[in-house]
């Protein structure tokens, strides 16, 4: 399977101009064969906090987020998805930082952030997801993850027995980039699994991010990479290299 990862800029609580700039790159991505395209966290908004944003980040359940990644991945005939702050369907809690995936046919599969960013505050204004999420994409057990997510080693290993492919979009600052860096490569050499890290560039709020988008493969061998400006990255994945890698090197077994 071809996943596509699309390292894009966001306009600032601008839902139509980022869904506007998007389709001609999800088209792109289509194009260029992908059957599973990826956005980064929080694509249509940017990632605003606070009692400033309190009434204008929110989304109902199956708001305009979700309901443009149900569009797209209908027209262009792939699986898609990225992050938004949409509310629950049964209650007025606080927004789960939820990343939806949209079948080509506008199934929706849904997964909030476990670990809210406390250093930044998200905890206060987004609730805490407590279910991992694993969904078959062709053949290909994916499983969704958030950007600080990726510091929880253990969330990563209680799947790996079941996924071939860890998603991790993200608005991780350029202060930090080691880290993503780091993490990502980490994530796929431990559990054997490839790692789609999908960043966002421009600036947002007062942080400045570098994009770093990477892919990388069950060996933590470089499979793409992105440096600071709009572009796609392109990579191969498939359950048999996954399987192959595991049966050659059974590290697995001694956890």
């Amino acid at each position: 399977m071809r996943i596509a990862a699309i390292q894009h800029d966001i306009q600032w609580l601008n839902r139509e101009a980022n869904f506007l700039h998007l389709e001609s790159l999800i088209a792109s991505a289509a194009q260029g064969g992908a059957r599973l395209v990826v956005l980064s966290e929080m694509f249509s908004t940017g990632f605003a906090m606070g009692e400033k944003w309190i009434n204008e980040l929110p989304e109902p359940f199956n708001g305009p987020s979700s309901q443009f990644l149900q569009n797209m991945a209908q027209k262009f005939d792939v699986w898609i998805g990225g992050t938004c702050a949409e509310l629950p369907e049964t209650n007025d809690a606080l927004p789960g930082n939820t990343f939806i995936i949209s079948s080509p046919k506008g199934d929706l599969t849904r997964y909030v952030k476990i670990h809210p960013f406390t250093y930044s505050g998200e905890d206060k204004w987004f609730r805490a997801g407590s279910n991992i999420v694993t969904l078959d994409v062709e053949g290909v057990r994916v499983s969704l993850f958030v950007c600080y997510d990726l510091r929880f080693v253990e969330e990563f290993w209680n799947c790996a027995q079941q996924t071939d492919v860890y998603l991790v979009p993200a608005n991780w600052p350029d202060s930090r980039r080691e880290h993503w860096l780091a993490l990502l490569q980490a994530r796929a050499i431990e559990n054997q699994a490839y790692v789609v890290g999908v960043n966002r560039v421009g600036t947002g709020g007062s942080l400045v991010y570098s994009g770093d988008s990477r892919i990388f493969g069950p060996l933590g061998e470089p499979l793409a990479a992105g440096d600071d400006t709009e572009e796609i990255l392109f990579a191969e994945v498939t359950q048999e290299h996954v399987a192959k890698t595991r049966l050659s090197f059974p590290f697995m077994k001694d956890r």
